[in-house]
């Protein structure tokens, strides 16, 4: 194998020449060789922890990339950072965590990257903020890169049924309602989540998943394997590989994700019905590009776009279903046919999206993705909002709903505990529009998920009968008539923070409107009586991310992005 020539390569700082002989000391202390010091060194970042099931088998994948790094003739360097599991923190403070642990997965990742001169990079991750964390962190340095999902975990069986961890949070409601048993709801938590891997429908990490593959970051077929799958291993290992044939080929993740891809990425989610916390996502990836692209943009196009794949939580299907039917390619090949792709956008393979789907084939004899010429509805599974109560715009999750239409009367709660203990205690009614504010990325802090009020709303059997709308977020598992990503949030004086009790609210998914039904004069009124809050936030991590955090419809991002670069990481 040729040497390599590392003058434009970053790791020259710490391996080449006299004096880094200091610096090559350390690497001959933890067992390289001479050789392995000359080639590129490559970060094999991963989210392994012991948190949750979603990144536990990451650790085991991390060695598979790593051998194949250095089978290709590059030498792998692991770390890890931090997540902060949704499915765990959900439902009380700790879910102001879990959004800024995106930017802290982004940041440690840049820093360790940075610190240690890393040439390219592998990333892993297995968690809803990890998977675009990660992507962030790629683009942010846009050194040649390879993302690879942890995959998902298989489905539980109750009752002869499969089921997901979103059965339980909705069987807290239904055993509240008097309607299961505590040995019923015993039984369903001990076998809802049978092994590693991330949550199981199309909830935020398998939406990011698929997004890794359109958007080209990932390798064809990578994202669907279930976690605990020996197959993994096997991407993970090619992963290693491809990551050393982009360097030598320069190709980097700011070539690949492109205008066009992050259309792609759009069209994806909505054709899956897939979570709303991409809209918050795919700005911030795009963001770390130096390129805009905002809640409307991805909303636009996830409207235009066919909903073809029945998953959970609105159709009948998980990722393990898609995996048996061909994976995350079948989707693509599904809009690609059907005109809803951009196929020539490069991908880490060096080919374009066309290119690595030309050969793949939407089997007939299933029923999980559909061609686009017969669709679950002619539009994506999740639609943008606008009106005198979000100016900014806000987010609807539409996939599996009966009704595109509510109007009903504000029930304000100004923070996701009261409204929980509401719905607990019954103390909402059908036709009331649940309102929790001051849950957005300011102030939260975090723009935490509403999972835990939802799903007990469901399980209650009112889903169908009332809505809620917040400036916080919902979680991908989230369903029912839930407006997300309100927007100018609470704590900056949106008008969100202005309803009251009885206040009428139309929503209408199908118009894209969501309105408060008084007068300007009397929101103008309000607004002059508003005052601003303060959080019991008022130092740490949380704190500080409060000072910088942007709008929800931006992304939520915490730094000027890429537009703002004078030098770029991979060129120092």
């Amino acid at each position: 194998m040729t040497a390599w020539d590392k003058s434009k390569l970053p790791s020259r700082h710490v391996t080449v020449g006299p004096e880094r002989a200091p610096h090559r000391s350390y690497y001959y202390a933890m067992g390289l060789t001479k050789e392995e010091i000359a080639q590129p060194l490559v970060g094999v970042a991963t989210c392994w922890n012991e948190a949750a099931p979603c990144n536990i088998a990451l650790s085991r994948q991390a060695q598979a990339a790593k051998r194949g790094v250095k089978e290709a003739g590059a030498t792998p360097r692991e770390f890890t950072t931090i997540t902060v599991t949704d499915g765990i923190a959900m439902g009380h403070q700790s879910m102001k965590s879990s959004l800024a642990s995106r930017e802290v997965i982004a940041d440690s990742i840049e820093l360790t990257m940075r610190g240690h001169c890393y040439d390219a990079m592998v990333g892993m991750a297995g968690c809803d903020k990890s998977l675009p964390g990660v992507m962030m962190a790629m683009l942010r340095l846009n050194v040649p890169s390879v993302f690879m999902y942890g995959g998902s975990i298989l489905p539980g069986k109750f009752h002869g049924r499969d089921v997901t961890v979103l059965d339980v949070f909705e069987a807290v409601g239904q055993h509240a309602a008097g309607r299961i048993s505590d040995e019923e709801l015993e039984e369903l938590e001990r076998h809802a989540c049978p092994g590693a891997g991330a949550c199981g429908g199309q909830f935020t990490a398998n939406t990011m998943a698929c997004i890794s593959e359109v958007i080209g970051l990932a390798l064809p077929f990578s994202a669907g394997a279930p976690a605990e799958d020996v197959d993994r291993d096997r991407w993970a290992h090619e992963s290693g590989k491809a990551v050393v044939a982009l360097l030598r080929r320069n190709l980097r993740p700011r070539d690949i994700v492109t205008m066009d891809a992050l259309h792609n990425a759009a069209a994806i989610v909505g054709a899956t019905g897939g979570s709303t916390n991409a809209v918050l996502h795919l700005p911030a990836i795009a963001h770390e590009a130096g390129l805009r692209f905002t809640l409307q943009d991805v909303a636009e196009i996830m409207r235009k776009t066919p909903h073809i794949a029945d998953l959970k939580p609105g159709g009948k299907y998980v990722a393990a279903d898609v995996h048996r039917i061909g994976g995350v390619p079948v989707i693509i090949k599904a809009l690609l046919d059907g005109g809803y792709l951009k196929g020539d956008c490069i991908t880490v393979t060096g080919k374009t999206l066309a290119e690595n789907h030309r050969e793949v084939i939407v089997p007939k004899d299933q029923d999980v993705v559909r061609p686009t010429s017969d669709p679950i509805s002619p539009i994506g599974g999740v639609v943008a909002l606008h009106g005198n109560l979000a100016p900014e715009g806000a987010i609807v999750k539409i996939a599996g709903m009966k009704t595109l239409r509510f109007e009903g009367t504000a029930l304000c709660f100004d923070c996701e505990e009261d409204a929980f203990r509401a719905v607990e205690d019954r103390a909402y009614k059908a036709g009331d529009v649940i309102v929790i504010r001051y849950e957005g990325p300011k102030g939260g802090p975090g723009m935490r998920e509403m999972l835990a009020t939802t799903s007990a709303i469901y399980g209650q059997g009112m889903g169908e009968q009332v809505a809620l709308i917040t400036d916080g977020r919902f979680s991908g598992a989230t369903r029912g008539f839930c407006i997300g990503h309100v927007g100018p949030e609470a704590a900056v004086g949106g008008p969100i923070a202005l309803l009251r009790n009885g206040d009428r609210i139309v929503i209408d998914a199908e118009k894209g409107t969501i309105d408060v039904m008084l007068p300007e004069e009397e929101l103008a009124r309000r607004r002059a009586e508003w005052q601003p809050r303060r959080t019991d936030y008022n130092s740490g991590a949380l704190w500080k991310y409060a000072q910088l955090v942007g709008p929800a419809h931006l992304g939520a991002v915490t730094h000027p992005g890429a537009a703002a670069e004078t030098h770029c990481y991979a060129d120092q």
